[in-house]
Parts: C-alpha cells; structure tokens; sequence
C-alpha cells in the first residue's frame, strides 16, 4: 500500500512536471512566431553598412525588419503587408527597408538541421552575387516554398533548387557559397545585432530605430508617416 501511495505521488509529480514542460515550449515558440520586439521605447542605432536594401538608398526613413524564413508570420508580412508598403513607401521614395535575418525558430525547435539558418545564408549568398535584387528575389521565392515550422524543409539541397529560379544568378557559384558557409558571418552579424536589440520575435519590425508592437502595414505605414515629421 506505501508503494501503491508513492507510485500515486510518482504519477503526480510527472503529471505537473510535464505540464509545466508544455507551458515552457509552447511561452517559446510564442516568442519565435509572435512579434514582441523591443518593448521599451529606446532607439537602437543599427549598423547597416552592406546590408541589402529593398527601395532607394538615401530615403529619409529607415525599415529595419528581423524575420526566419520558417516564420509564418514573416511570410505573412512578406506576402500580404510588404507589398503595400511597397506600393506605397519605399517605390515613392518615403521610406527605405533593410531586412536583417534572426533565424532561430529551427534550433528553438531542436531540429536535426537548422534550416532556418541554411535559408538566411542562402539569401547572403545571392546577395554576395547579385546584391539587393537578387536577396529579394530568392526570399520571396524560399517564402512562397515555406513548409511546415517544425520539420527540416529549407536543406542546402532544396534551397539549391529554388535558387535556379533567380534570374542572372551562378548557381554553381552559388552553390559553393551555400555548401562552404560562405555567408554564415554575415548571418551571425545580423543575429548578433537582433540580439543587442533585445529582439524577442520575428518579424519584428524598426522604424528608425524604434521597433513597433506589430507588422501590419498600416501599423508600419503611421510609424513611417510620423517618422517623416521629425
């Protein structure tokens, strides 16, 4: 009967430690999906020395956004709010954007691969090649081929793939460049920079240093116009 009361007791404590596992896992992989940002309302002043830039180079104001390419909401905000901050900002010369990578949702996740990491080298690589055009070209491509966040689908051998449909691009030199890790320092700056940020999500998104509490455009697009004010 004391053996009977402690497996009971056993069975309880595994009960709630298994519990409070879930809560943490499911805190984090909020934290990777949602778009936290900085949350303390200070300016961070980044370093974007060559760096792509979608837009014209000297607009007056500054988009800076963090993303994972195995981040649903940063495909969200690639596909359905950027092209109307487009349309309506950085093709009118109102503002310029800088897209920096934070890829860390496959390593939060503990997949045998960090696809997440492959896929933000693999725009570095087409950048090293074709500069700003050819970044944008391969991430609105890898974004539109997003699989499943908690599965390995952006391999080197897949990204590979993708890349043949950027137009002008060397694939074989591509190619080295993915395979060697070429572009990985390049990847490890912008984390690093998301990181002195206190950047807690991805997207998350800066307008002149100053990060929003959302990604939608009309949320991007006030920060801008209140930006051009200053």
């Amino acid at each position: 009967m004391t053996r009977l009361q402690g497996n009971n007791q056993n069975r309880t404590v595994l009960v709630i430690g298994t519990l409070i596992a879930a809560l943490l896992i499911a805190l984090a992989v909020y934290a990777v999906r949602g778009n936290s940002g900085r949350g303390d309302g200070q300016t961070v002043n980044f370093d974007l020395q060559g760096q792509p830039i979608l837009g014209q180079a000297d607009a007056p104001v500054t988009v800076v956004v963090f993303e994972d390419f195995k981040c649903p909401n940063c495909k969200r905000f690639e596909e359905e709010f950027l092209p109307q901050i487009r349309a309506q900002y950085l093709d009118t010369g109102k503002a310029r954007l800088v897209p920096m990578n934070f890829p860390f949702l496959a390593e939060a996740a503990r997949l045998p691969e960090n696809d997440s990491k492959f896929a933000a080298q693999a725009v570095e690589c087409a950048f090293v090649q074709g500069g700003s055009e050819a970044y944008d070209a391969l991430s609105k491509i890898i974004f539109r081929a997003q699989g499943p966040e908690s599965q390995v689908w952006a391999s080197k051998s897949r990204l590979k793939e993708l890349a043949q449909n950027v137009e002008g691009l060397d694939q074989a030199r591509f190619a080295t460049c993915l395979d060697n890790d070429e572009t990985a320092a390049a990847v490890e700056a912008d984390t690093a920079q998301a990181r002195r940020a206190n950047v807690g999500g991805t997207p998350t998104v800066f307008v002149n240093g100053r990060a929003l509490d959302s990604y939608d455009a009309a949320t991007v697009g006030r920060a801008i116009d209140a930006a051009s004010q200053n």
